[in-house]
């Protein structure tokens, strides 16, 4: 069984920054914010939603189908993600832009700054999903605006069952478009940040939107763990200590692969997240999205 994976391939630039924003921005001037960061490390990474999900999940050992853009400068991602065995027949290369880029500042409590241009990610809902008997399980994670409306109406016309992961893109959306969002959706999957927001846009708690026939709704809440909402039920499931943190980008990413991972597997929920919990502590002791090694042992532990 494979899993379509909707979202972006991007570029991160990374860089870190030896002290807290906190500290560096007051609160009371945002209104004429003008700040400057020395950022004595810069890292080129691969990185975006769609390939940082789709490495996590290949190497578990699930089949990514990756449904994504690039643009005129992509062409080493596309061969590293087919080096990885991953279906690549829905990437879209698009020679009049730039692939995505994001340039990424950390703090040294892992707070994080981004710059984001969407370059070719902004064509990919010129990519059409095709029939695909194969396909049993989706993801519709960041992407280019029109994208993910599209994704959304053909998943569900298709009768394909998908995670919505608007991270990000959440803004871009109003209340009505996140809602046919979460009605056409079979699972949620948000940050804490990001589910305030969701809650605040659509009018709705996640109690709410739990009993709407969602299978679950899923509340990353980092070191501490995540919240599982099923039928107006709220459970706590607690999170994994890391051997180290050093980089918490793409842990949201990896955390998604997991969960896919799992669920393409019909297993409960609370297993699915406990997995995701465990790849997330994984990742944020490695730099950058996809360069943490994975042992399958830990599928048993």
């Amino acid at each position: 069984m494979s899993a379509l994976i909707c979202g972006s391939l991007a570029f991160d630039t990374i860089t870190n920054f030896p002290g807290r924003f906190s500290q560096q921005i007051l609160p009371d001037q945002v209104h004429i914010l003008n700040v400057s960061f020395l950022v004595p490390t810069l890292r080129r990474e691969f990185g975006g939603c769609a390939g940082n999900i789709a490495y996590t999940l290949q190497a578990l050992g699930g089949d990514p189908v990756v449904m994504a853009a690039l643009g005129n400068d992509g062409g080493e991602y596309l061969t590293r993600l087919q080096g990885w065995q991953v279906d690549t027949s829905l990437v879209l290369r698009d020679e009049s832009h730039y692939t995505a880029q994001a340039i990424i500042i950390t703090d040294n409590d892992n707070n994080q700054i981004t710059a984001f241009h969407p370059g070719a990610m902004q064509q990919a809902h010129h990519i059409d999903l095709p029939p695909r008997a194969d396909v049993k399980i989706a993801i519709i994670a960041p992407d280019g605006r029109e994208a993910m409306s599209k994704r959304a109406v053909q998943l569900s016309d298709a009768k394909i069952p998908f995670i919505f992961d608007p991270g990000q893109q959440l803004p871009m959306f109003d209340g009505a478009e996140l809602r046919s969002f979460v009605e056409r959706a079979t699972w949620v999957a948000v940050n804490d940040y990001e589910g305030r927001m969701l809650c605040d846009r659509t009018g709705m708690s996640l109690e709410a939107m739990s009993r709407l026939g969602l299978k679950a709704v899923v509340v990353t809440l980092g070191a501490e763990g995540c919240d599982l909402w099923v039928d107006g039920r709220c459970e706590r499931i607690a999170g994994v200590p890391a051997q180290e943190i050093v980089d918490p980008t793409g842990c949201g990413d990896a955390f998604r692969g997991a969960l896919l991972y799992g669920l393409e597997r019909g297993w409960p929920m609370r297993r699915c997240i406990e997995l995701g919990n465990r790849i997330g502590a994984l990742k944020i002791a490695c730099r950058g999205g996809q360069n943490h090694v994975i042992d399958r042992a830990v599928l048993t532990a």
